[in-house]
């Protein structure tokens, strides 16, 4: 396959292109490279990418349309997987407008690319953010999502709105992959199990919000990877007779689906802290504080269609998935290192 991956730079577009490449596909992938975060740890996944002759990497920032025009009418990929975003339900609060270039404008120039450049079936990162408000759990793809309590939250579902259109309109086959919560080896710093594992190491307390009464359903990123790799060639079909009265809202009348991948298990965050804790061998100091802006209580994956299709559930427990991450983390700054 002829693949093209956004934010191949960044820690979930790095895995699965990796993953990919070992496969024996080809690989395109492009990344603005910008510096929401230490620009030395995408160019360390770059490097490794680099390795392989079937990788080509293009830097170009999404929302360029004519940069982007250019780089599928030249590649002409089969298969697109956008991971290219601007990520952080908290940042998204502070900085409003990055999210409306990348996530918004960035993805309208991807669909207007596949159009004029048809491709077999285009994946996209959306978020278990667009559940915002919901109460019930777990989360299902059959749920109403229509009350984010985040931008970054608004400009996902914004995505899956704007990718049934274009499925509807041009048949351009999408599906929306909703990610909870993932984390691993070549992670993003300013996640939370980054940022306390950096400040545990530097005996700093660790900032634990609403008194830690938060669950996540945290999802290692080889769970990820698998699922995304299982659902490229799956690819959406019309349903001529669909009728939301009784059909899954995941589907549609358009060659269009969306997908939760979580592991289907809320982590309490003292779970997690105390896992984190044991796989560094240091205690934390911790100091409780109230609940932040954008924030929800918690998260969990309801992933029975994933099963159902592919046959594919994530299962990596998250003190399985800490001691890995630890391992890479000490490995690549040293044992008392700190990341940026």
């Amino acid at each position: 396959m002829k693949i093209m991956i956004t934010g191949a730079a960044g820690f979930i577009g790095f895995h699965l292109s990796r993953r990919l490449l070992e496969m024996g596909h080809i690989v395109t992938g492009i990344d603005n490279l910008n510096d929401y975060y230490d620009p030395a740890l995408k160019l360390s996944r770059l490097e490794i990418l680099n390795a392989h002759d079937a990788f080509t990497f293009i830097k170009a920032d999404l929302k360029d349309k004519e940069a982007v025009d250019k780089v599928w009418a030249k590649q002409k990929p089969e298969y697109v997987v956008n991971l290219a975003a601007q990520a952080g339900v908290r940042y998204s609060i502070e900085n409003p407008y990055a999210y409306v270039d990348s996530n918004l404008i960035g993805f309208m120039n991807i669909l207007e690319a596949c159009r004029n450049n048809p491709v077999k079936h285009l994946l996209y990162a959306s978020s278990s953010s667009v559940y915002g408000g919901n109460k019930v759990a777990p989360f299902s793809t059959g749920h109403n999502v229509d009350h984010p309590v985040s931008l970054y939250a608004a400009t996902k579902k914004s995505n899956e709105l704007m990718a049934h259109t274009y499925s509807h309109l041009y048949g351009i086959p999408t599906t929306g992959l909703r990610f909870f919560t993932v984390y691993g080896p070549f992670g993003r710093p300013d996640m939370a199990y980054y940022s306390f594992t950096r400040d545990i190491l530097a005996g700093r307390p660790l900032k634990v919000f609403n008194h830690g009464k938060m669950e996540r359903d945290f999802t290692y990123i080889d769970d990820i990877v698998e699922g995304v790799v299982k659902l490229i060639d799956r690819i959406p079909v019309v349903k001529r007779d669909w009728d939301e009265s009784r059909d899954d809202l995941s589907t549609s009348f358009a060659p269009y689906k969306i997908y939760n991948i979580g592991n289907n298990d809320p982590v309490p965050l003292m779970r997690f802290i105390n896992a984190l804790e044991t796989a560094l061998g240091k205690e934390a100091e911790k100091v409780f504080m109230d609940m932040q802006p954008g924030d929800v209580m918690r998260t969990y994956a309801d992933v029975s269609d994933l099963e159902r299709d592919i046959g594919f559930k994530p299962s990596t427990s998250i003190e399985d998935g800490l001691r890995k991450f630890v391992d890479w983390y000490t490995g690549y700054y040293g044992e008392g290192g700190s990341a940026k």
